[in-house]
């Protein structure tokens, strides 16, 4: 398997291969992506959570002892858990966000799919997302697993993220681009 040279590179790169390896070793790499899509959603919705994993004056001992409990409520595979355990245990789940975008890019490259990030102004419709897609694998060549999220700072339009590769077509950049070209 062929992993990119960036992804290696970093700490959570690195955390995310091994994982990685000892889920392909197991044959639970289904089970731990989908798991690491169920932390990544629950970090996202919840800021205590979140604050668990970053906070620097909580210890060891009781960071190892939350996240276990959080891995039970979420009844996560023991591979994960046990990695979640490391985690705490090595002072790195500030890590993990970075980490499950790292899985997400291995498995995704092993499967022959390309990861796309999507970020619109305002929710999209399935036909939309639809569309989206299609028209990325077609212009990728390879399947597109598109994972979507809002910002409504954004005012209007799409910015997709494949790779290192980023397509801005938000009304916010046109709008400061329209700005720097009248200031001259």
């Amino acid at each position: 398997m062929e992993i990119s040279a960036g992804i290696q590179a970093s700490l959570a790169g690195r955390y995310a291969v091994a994982l990685f390896e000892l889920a392909s070793e197991d044959g639970v790499v289904s089970p731990v992506e989908s798991d690491l899509d169920t932390l990544a959603a629950a970090l996202d919705q919840s800021p205590e959570l979140a604050g668990l994993t970053t906070n620097p004056q909580l210890g060891r001992k009781a960071k190892m002892a939350a996240i276990e409990d959080v891995a039970k409520l979420l009844e996560l595979n023991p591979l994960t858990r046990r990695f979640l355990g490391v985690l705490a245990e090595n002072r790195r789940l500030a890590e993990l966000p970075r980490m499950i975008r790292a899985f997400r890019e291995i498995a995704a490259a092993q499967r022959g799919e390309v990861s796309a990030q999507v970020i619109s102004a305002h929710p999209l419709a399935e036909d939309q997302i639809a569309s989206l897609k299609k028209k990325l694998t077609a212009r990728e060549g390879r399947t597109v697993k598109l994972t979507h999220s809002v910002d409504p700072d954004m005012l209007g339009g799409l910015i997709v993220t494949i790779g290192s590769r980023r397509i801005d077509g938000s009304i916010r950049t046109r709008l400061n681009a329209l700005t720097q070209a009248m200031k001259g």
